[in-house]
């Protein structure tokens, strides 16, 4: 069992930087491919990416790393826009597009205004 818990969302302006970080229980964290999706209000759950693969929405503005001492995935997001804002959500195990996971986050509010 994996519990996962996002924190670091917020509001911030156009152009702003913002990271996420996503801690884990359990002794297993580093097992697991980690990723990190979004949703923004009216829409569809979004697959943001995972080290090393990024949707083409973030690609060059995002990235996700992990620290697997602190049993973190953290997601720093630059450059941001309002179209950014969306509830961020960690996940796992996902290796990639098309991944289902077993273990989601409850969210963190992301809102980017113009």
């Amino acid at each position: 069992q994996v519990q996962l818990v996002e924190s670091g969302g917020g509001l911030v302006q156009a152009g702003g930087s913002l990271r996420l970080s996503c801690a884990a229980s359990g002794r297993t964290f580093s097992r697991y491919a980690m990723a990190w999706f979004r949703q923004a209000a009216g829409k569809e759950r979004e697959f943001v990416g995972v080290i090393r693969w990024y949707a083409d929405s973030v690609k060059g503005r995002f990235t996700i790393s992990r620290d697997n001492a602190k049993n973190t995935v953290y997601l720093q997001m630059n450059n941001l826009k309002p179209e950014d804002t969306a509830v961020y959500y960690c996940a796992a195990p996902c290796s990639g597009y098309g991944c289902d996971p077993d273990y989601w986050g409850q969210g963190t509010q992301v809102t980017v205004s113009s």
